[in-house]
């Protein structure tokens, strides 16, 4: 089948590399030239296990390739996605705009009879909008009125995406028109062996869907951190919660780790943006509002316990720091806890030195430059550079080279001995048996709870947008 997917982003490239991989046609279209230009020379914008390959293996095969003018490719296609970015709004609602000029251009060269596939997360209603542009232009263009738009909202995570998209848990296909729906089976048959697992529902039903998943998700997430700050207060350890509850069928483990909060393109931008649809409706979300802001407070947390063993004037301290990524195997930095506990060390007058075993590129790329320059934050090679001469260990991302260190070798580094686990990634007494103060979250008051009062700022609304979506508080 000759597909297009329209963006070559996170979701864009890997659809089409996936969807050429099962030997379809398909060209990736791009309004960047020098993304462009990297892709045809097989190098990726962002790191995603297992996509280099794919990306490079069908490109040589021809069956994947990428272009900057949809013109040609648009003209053979039998299906093409929709899968730009829909970054988030002031007010906290998504910017469709990149999805309403992908459609105008699909509705200026597409074929008769062509299926439209939105893949980018963007509110209820907009497959709606996107059909209007389409029937608009087919009717100056003369054409019949047999394209079809369907919704069929993504479910991918960063890291294990080229996974999740050869052998998903499920499809979930948006239309109420027999031949879409039809066409999308055929396209989804050689990854969705059992036909349960592809479950199609009405458009709006589809385009909901996707934001209530992840809402859910940021839910369970947000739920644990608060209960891990009660274990804390009461001397109960949030591990034992977690298996404890983890345990009932109705529950699952899934998403019950308390940490330093979460962050990425996905779960911050989509409960917002749940939140702004609901209050368009006039109905008021109040627990996904006491999601968010107990995300932010999250993030806080790691400053918070270091305000507490330190004093709030950090002045003249440095602290290391393991992971920048939001989360492992992925240079993606929106909304990373680690950035915000890098901008409140650096606030109060520390110096902060980290390490990543991928992100350092792009963070030296989309950081602050006055972070960068004044020599406040600095990049290690590796990870035991990053502890060289340290008050303390911040831990914000749970690479798997973090999770069994050689202890012995920190010791020798740091000049301090406190290690803030903000990824529950090391055992209490065995820490504390090897020499080091430690503190989990929510590990039963393993370090002082943090006064309610400290000296990092109060954040507010989604914080400073930079280059690419990410955000600093």
């Amino acid at each position: 089948m000759n597909i297009v997917v329209m963006g070559c982003g996170y979701v864009g490239l890997v659809t089409g590399a996936c969807l050429a991989e099962m030997g379809n046609l398909v060209t990736c279209v791009d309004s960047d030239p020098r993304r462009i230009a990297q892709l045809r020379l097989g190098m990726l914008p962002f790191f995603e296990p297992g996509l280099e390959s794919l990306v490079q293996r069908n490109s040589q095969q021809r069956r994947l390739s990428f272009a900057s003018d949809a013109r040609e490719a648009l003209a053979a296609a039998g299906v093409v996605f929709i899968a730009v970015g829909t970054p988030p709004l002031v007010h906290g609602g998504a910017d469709t705009r990149h999805v309403m000029a992908a459609a105008a251009d699909i509705a200026q060269y597409m074929q008769a009879g062509c299926v439209v596939v939105n893949k980018s997360t963007a509110p209820v209603g907009t497959v709606q909008r996107i059909r209007d542009i389409l029937d608009r232009t087919a009717a100056q263009r003369g054409l019949a009125y047999s394209h079809e738009v369907v919704s069929n909202p993504e479910f991918l995570r960063e890291g294990t995406a080229v996974h999740d998209f050869m052998s998903p848990d499920r499809v979930v296909i948006g239309t109420d028109n027999g031949r879409a729906e039809h066409v999308m089976r055929g396209l989804y048959a050689p990854f969705v062996r059992n036909p349960e697992r592809l479950i199609v529902m009405g458009v709006r039903d589809a385009e909901l869907t996707k934001y209530a998943a992840n809402a859910m998700l940021a839910t369970r997430i947000s739920f644990m951190n608060e209960m891990a700050r009660l274990c804390d207060a009461l001397g109960a350890d949030i591990e034992n919660l977690r298996r404890g509850i983890g345990s009932d069928t109705r529950i699952g483990y899934s998403y019950l780790y308390a940490g330093c909060g979460y962050g990425g393109s996905c779960f911050p931008k989509d409960v917002r943006a749940l939140i702004d649809m609901a209050r368009q409706a006039k109905v008021e979300p109040n627990i996904l509002a006491a999601v968010t802001r107990t995300n932010e407070a999250q993030k806080q947390w790691a400053s918070e316990v270091i305000a507490e063993r330190y004093g709030h004037r950090l002045q003249g301290r440095r602290f290391g720091l393991w992971g920048l990524a939001f989360k492992p195997n992925t240079d993606d930095l929106r909304e990373a806890p680690a950035i915000a506990i890098i901008g409140d060390l650096l606030a109060a007058g520390a110096r902060v030195l980290a390490h990543d075993p991928v992100a350092m590129p792009r963070a030296r790329e989309e950081l602050p430059a006055a972070w960068l320059v004044s020599g406040a934050l600095q990049f290690a090679d590796d990870p035991y550079a990053a502890l060289d001469n340290v008050d303390a260990l911040v831990l914000a991302t749970e690479w798997k080279p973090f999770r069994s260190p050689d202890f012995d070798a920190m010791k020798a580094r740091m000049r301090g001995r406190l290690v803030v686990d903000g990824r529950n990634q090391y055992d209490p007494q065995r820490m504390r048996a090897l020499g080091f103060e430690y503190c989990g979250v929510g590990r039963g008051g393993a370090c002082a709870q943090a006064p309610e009062t400290t000296a990092w700022p109060a954040r507010r609304g989604g914080g400073n947008q930079l280059r690419s979506g990410l955000t600093v508080r």
